[in-house]
């Protein structure tokens, strides 16, 4: 690891343009209960749940990057979908909202949730958004086809009324439709540079860096950094939802336009993907009793919130690797919270239920 790699990155960074959405830098606090009953490595937090904007959450990193691209192309409103509590879309409707634009959310019901106001639906509702649910196969499986369709003809009605929208991909994460760059992985080699700059002031080198893994960005734009920045550095990406053969070609692919988009000649490649998909349990926003436990154990060891969907999947991975003896006893691992706790509300049956 050099300062120039970092002044580097911070350099080519530079040359996109940002709107200021999050509070940076996120704290980076150790857990210390969780780490002395699990016996392994010094296992510390990126609390990525506290980046101010709503409840928090990964996306705002993304979101500063997605919504000055979309003002500079003089956009006035901002396209986008997911799943029916999706963070991703209350966050992007939030943000749109900031900056004067109007959000435009196609919601796929990928689980059993009725569409009552709560969570981050009941936010996307009170921020004025255009909401749009559509019926969908459970567990996240949507036909691209289908979803390209419904966001091309949602764009081409709102074109006819004289609109200017602006598409973008689920996660900001996919070159799509209006974003032809990968701005979201960009905002994570941004947050790695971040963390590395923490964790060195505090003379720290981190070992790994565990966390979950849905569209592919996140897990992209710091797997490129940490090429970048340290080698020796193991990204660990745990999917909510996806197998690692076909979701590791994902992540490469957003990579590789990330490295490109910055002018990094790195060679990224599949070595530096490391995807498991052990803890997908019943599937994509099933709540299993091993879910419900996690969330309840961390809460209670730590004051920590996660969510059901994402943030607990890995952290049941990272808690399940230390007892396995994956990391060793005297690394620094960094569990990398991205946010999502407003889907902890509709899920609450569900949740506790499982705790008898």
């Amino acid at each position: 690891m050099t300062s120039h790699a970092v002044d580097d990155l911070k350099s080519k960074l530079g040359g996109f343009p940002r709107k200021s959405l999050a509070s940076l830098p996120t704290p980076l606090q150790k857990l210390e209960r969780l780490g002395a009953d699990l016996g392994g490595p010094n296992l510390f937090i990126k609390r990525d749940d506290l980046t101010g904007m709503g409840f928090g959450g990964n996306k705002s990193r993304k979101l500063e990057y997605i919504i000055a691209d979309a003002l500079n192309r003089k956009a006035d409103t901002v396209i986008t979908w997911g799943s029916l509590q999706s963070n991703w879309c209350f966050q992007t409707a939030a943000a749109a909202r900031m900056f004067g634009l109007e959000p435009v959310l196609v919601l796929f019901k990928t689980y059993d949730l009725p569409e009552e106001p709560d969570g981050n639906l009941l936010l996307d509702f009170l921020l004025g958004a255009d909401v749009r649910i559509r019926s969908a196969q459970k567990g996240k499986v949507i036909d691209p086809d289908q979803v390209r369709s419904y966001l091309e003809n949602a764009a081409a009605q709102l074109r006819d009324k004289g609109r200017r929208p602006y598409l973008v991909s689920v996660g900001g994460s996919a070159v799509f439709g209006t974003m032809d760059r990968p701005l979201g992985a960009l905002s994570y080699v941004q947050a790695m540079v971040e963390l590395y700059e923490q964790a060195a002031a505090r003379g720290i080198r981190i070992d790994a860096v565990v966390h979950a893994t849905g569209s592919g960005g996140t897990q992209a734009g710091l797997s490129l950094a940490a090429k970048a920045l340290d080698p020796h550095l193991k990204v660990v990406g745990i999917s909510v939802s996806d197998e690692k053969e076909s979701f590791s070609k994902i992540v490469l692919d957003i990579g590789r336009q990330a490295e490109a988009a910055l002018g990094l000649s790195l060679g990224f490649g599949p070595q530096d993907i490391i995807v498991l998909d052990d803890y997908l349990q019943d599937g994509y926003g099933a709540i299993t009793p091993d879910v419900s436990r996690t969330v309840r154990t961390v809460l209670q060891r730590e004051g920590i919130a996660l969510d059901p969907v994402y943030t607990v999947k890995a952290m049941m991975g990272l808690m399940d690797l230390v007892v396995r003896g994956y990391f060793r006893k005297d690394e620094n691992v960094v569990f990398w919270h991205t946010g999502g706790t407003p889907a902890l509300f509709p899920f609450g049956r569900a949740l506790l239920k499982n705790l008898g």
